[in-house]
């Protein structure tokens, strides 16, 4: 390999490659994901499959999909069709049908035998106190349990009754016999069985002790045969455990690589905390748009394609770094730029009636579906006397850098004709409630032979022929970029009350009547928005997806 090639790849692809020139594995590359069906896929986990997946597939090789399903306790069958919903909807595809830990519960019991006929586990009957007691602390040495001189017969003996339900939750543990004064608190005697009588939602109640993650994980790799084991950074101090395992029970050596886990602004990605938000209400659920869970961003309407794009830029890197927020949402400003269907909808209307336009008379106006589109087509825009602009598009009295509407001045309306503002009618409090203008007929945009170079223009909604729609807007949900600094903090404390705003009775053109929940629009002048899965006929409903770019914000609101 030249060093201008390894130099373009990163850590895992120079491992890869190594592997693939040395021979090892006859050239076979077979990576996994393994979620926790304890909870939605989050932001992290979407990085984590794009790495297992888009590496694997680089190579040649395939990915496969085990669920690690060993704590019933948190499982639900629910997450565990979430998962495979979000996999697909990201773009990938895993080996055949999905796989489980559970899938393996028998060899992972024999291969707990094997230890302890080797003398490397033994049964403890210690409280879990007295446990994390006898681990002693990163600066002093563990001390070994009164129970690890059990005879290999005795520990036999005892688990198997663990097996067969004989004790009960809690009274005993199966402990790997490794040492008790390792540097690495992971290697001082882990426990890898527990006594847990809870149904489990693929095995019922056939097994009443489950294995622990360090002893499920890197066997299930090996009984599957996985070639590279990429996982986030946390599990660098597993590692040796992982190996350890794997060589005592003289299996296939699967490897362990480390990747640094996506962390970004404002987003948390504990499943501890995000079961908080959803369970004491902060949220909707587990897909709430404010969410860093993947459903949560495919509702607010982030295409997958964005995302795959944001986890490629973020880069495989070996430290922790937190990635800015703007990335993200600039990934999805491109994709949407690109494949949005543009419509105009008014959140804050106010009437405009256009005294010399012909009473009673309609015309058929046409707009772009999307100019960066030129196979989107185009739709039809009904016009009239009277339509709905922005509240805020309109000031009595402006300064003289406001290029919207205003007493005595021209602007354009988008796909339609140039307006000149005449005067307003007011209720008994002053609140503006109509504005009156007149139009230049020889103005239409396309057509126009008017001469009129106004500097503004405003989007639009016909008064007569018009949908109304509920609009979602969205604000970060924590008020600082990173609420979990502190593990001692209350993270809630950062949560954002506003970051949710409703707004009833927008006004949206009526080619928007025939909307599906999923559809990308965007709303000209307002940003990207995704109809929202709560949208019926009768009421629309949309999510703010992502606002527009800085530069085009600034220049209209000069």
């Amino acid at each position: 390999m030249t060093e201008d090639k390894r130099a373009s790849l990163n850590f895992i692809e120079q491992i890869i490659e190594e592997d693939l020139k040395s021979g090892k594995h006859s050239g076979r590359v077979l990576t996994r994901f393994p979620p926790e069906p304890n909870g939605y896929l989050h932001i992290g986990h979407a990085k984590a499959i794009c790495i297992n997946f888009e590496t694997a597939k680089k190579y040649g090789g395939t990915t496969n999909l085990r669920f690690d399903d060993t704590n019933p306790t948190t499982e639900e069958t629910e997450y565990v069709e979430s998962i495979q919903n979000d996999i697909k909807w990201l773009g990938f595809e895993w080996n055949d049908e999905p796989l489980y830990a559970s899938n393996y519960f028998g060899t992972l019991y024999e291969y707990a035998i094997k230890l302890i006929k080797k003398g490397l586990a033994y049964v403890d009957d210690s409280t879990p106190e007295e446990i994390a007691a006898m681990k002693g602390t990163p600066s002093e040495p563990g001390k070994d349990s009164p129970y690890k001189s059990r005879s290999i017969e005795e520990n036999l003996d005892l688990f198997e009754q663990m097996k067969n339900g004989a004790f009960s939750d809690g009274s005993k543990v199966l402990r790997a016999n490794v040492d008790m004064t390792s540097p690495n608190m992971l290697m001082r005697d882990p426990i890898i069985y527990r006594i847990k009588k809870e149904h489990h939602h693929r095995t019922g109640d056939a097994w009443c002790i489950y294995p622990m993650y360090d002893f499920a994980h890197g066997q299930s790799d090996s009984i599957e045969g996985i070639t590279h084991s990429l996982c986030s950074l946390e599990f660098i101090h597993h590692r040796p455990l992982y190996e350890w395992f794997i060589d005592k029970l003289e299996i296939f050596p699967s490897r362990q690589i480390e990747f640094a886990r996506m962390n970004v602004e404002y987003m948390i990605t504990s499943k501890r905390r995000l079961l908080k938000l959803v369970n004491d209400h902060y949220v909707s659920g587990w897909d709430d748009p404010r969410m860093p869970t993947i459903s949560g961003m495919r509702r607010r309407g982030y295409p997958a394609a964005s995302i795959r794009v944001f986890c490629d830029k973020a880069g495989v890197a070996k430290r922790e770094n937190t990635i800015e927020i703007n990335l993200l949402e600039a990934c999805v400003r491109e994709e949407l730029n690109k494949t949005a269907l543009r419509a105009m909808v008014v959140l804050d209307p106010i009437k405009v009636v256009i005294t010399n336009y012909p009473e009673g008379q309609t015309e058929i106006l046409h707009g772009e579906n999307n100019p960066e589109d030129v196979d989107a087509g185009i739709r039809e825009l009904p016009f009239g006397r009277e339509i709905f602009i922005e509240r805020e598009d309109f000031m009595e009295a402006a300064p003289p850098k406001f290029f919207r509407m205003t007493l005595n001045a021209d602007v354009r309306l988008k796909h339609a004709y140039i307006l000149h503002c005449t005067g307003v009618e007011k209720d008994e409090a002053g609140t503006i409630t109509t504005i009156f203008a007149t139009y230049y007929p020889n103005s239409k945009s396309g057509q126009d032979t008017s001469g009129i170079k106004p500097k503004g223009t405003l989007h639009w909604v016909s008064a007569t022929d018009h949908v109304k729609a509920e609009v979602r807007v969205y604000d970060r949900l924590f008020t600082v970029p990173d609420p979990v600094n502190n593990e001692e903090e209350d993270f809630l404390k950062y949560y954002n009350e506003a970051s949710l705003q409703v707004i009833h009775g927008a006004i949206a053109e009526s080619s928007l009547a025939n909307t599906q929940s999923g559809m990308k629009y965007q709303f000209l002048r307002q940003g990207y928005f995704s109809t929202d899965d709560d949208s019926t006929a009768d009421h629309l409903v949309f999510n703010k997806t992502v606002g527009l770019k800085e530069s085009f914000t600034k220049a209209v609101q000069k």
